[in-house]
């Protein structure tokens, strides 16, 4: 019956996007440490290739880069992922080990990846920290993997922060004090209201910063909301007021 049918179509279609998913590794092979440092683009050897997070990649066309003498070239025939997010190119940075790295180091590590997808030739896998002799990835890979969601993560939640809270513009001079005042644009975040100038603390992150909150319509995140106090983010949990500045004022000025 059309029942079958339906869930055999939907068999094809598994295997076919398996077999797919397999395309894109034509030539996906194991290779040993030992294996892959012949693979440093000098005379005689093989080829030019390098690892991000176990995963091997043809960097051939990218030789000036990564071929002997070239500003890279440290990162061939291993694979170095701590240097794509730490930046440190001597031998304690090119390394495999991700751990310790910040959440802005990770970020980076998972941009190479996407650049190195999008621009080069996969070659398979490197046998070691983060995949086992089968090819399968190891806990090293999964933990580095979550270590990254997580950074992808509050990274997203940063942005919306900012567009909820931007920060204000600031100025000081040593007779005037500081000064925080609210505009259309400030902190980079266009938007239709200026708000007014708030002390915004994160739980987790010391001190405070000053941020423009919206003063009217309903909370940030509950646009149809009718039961609300017309207040906007004011009676946010995170807030607090400038000591001696009006509360609804769009510029505050404290003496220092």
């Amino acid at each position: 019956g059309a029942m079958w049918r339906g869930a055999a179509a939907g068999l094809l279609c598994l295997a076919a996007a398996y077999l797919l998913g397999r395309g894109f590794e034509p030539r996906a092979r194991l290779l040993s440490a030992a294996e892959l440092r012949r693979y440093r683009g000098a005379p005689g050897e093989p080829g030019l290739y390098l690892a991000l997070l176990g995963r091997v990649f043809d960097v051939e066309r990218g030789r000036k880069h990564y071929g002997p003498g070239g500003a890279y070239s440290g990162l061939a025939g291993r694979d170095a992922t701590r240097a794509f997010g730490s930046g440190d190119f001597t031998p304690a940075g090119l390394v495999d080990n991700v751990s310790g790295l910040s959440p802005a180091e990770l970020l980076s590590i998972h941009s190479w990846l996407s650049f190195y997808r999008d621009n080069y030739e996969p070659v398979g896998k490197l046998v070691g920290r983060f995949y086992d002799e089968n090819g399968t990835p190891t806990e090293a890979l999964r933990e580095a993997e979550a270590a990254i969601e997580e950074a992808l993560k509050f990274q997203a939640e940063s942005e919306q922060n900012k567009q909820q809270f931007p920060p204000c513009n600031s100025e000081w001079s040593s007779a005037k004090g500081t000064r925080f005042w609210c505009s259309r644009q400030s902190g980079g975040v266009q938007r239709a209201w200026a708000g007014v100038p708030r002390r915004l603390h994160r739980p987790g992150s010391p001190g405070t910063r000053c941020v423009c909150v919206r003063s009217s319509g309903p909370p940030w995140g509950q646009p149809g909301s009718s039961q609300h106090s017309d207040r906007g983010d004011l009676d946010n949990p995170h807030l607090q007021q400038y000591e001696g500045c009006p509360p609804l004022a769009e510029q505050c000025v404290l003496l220092t």
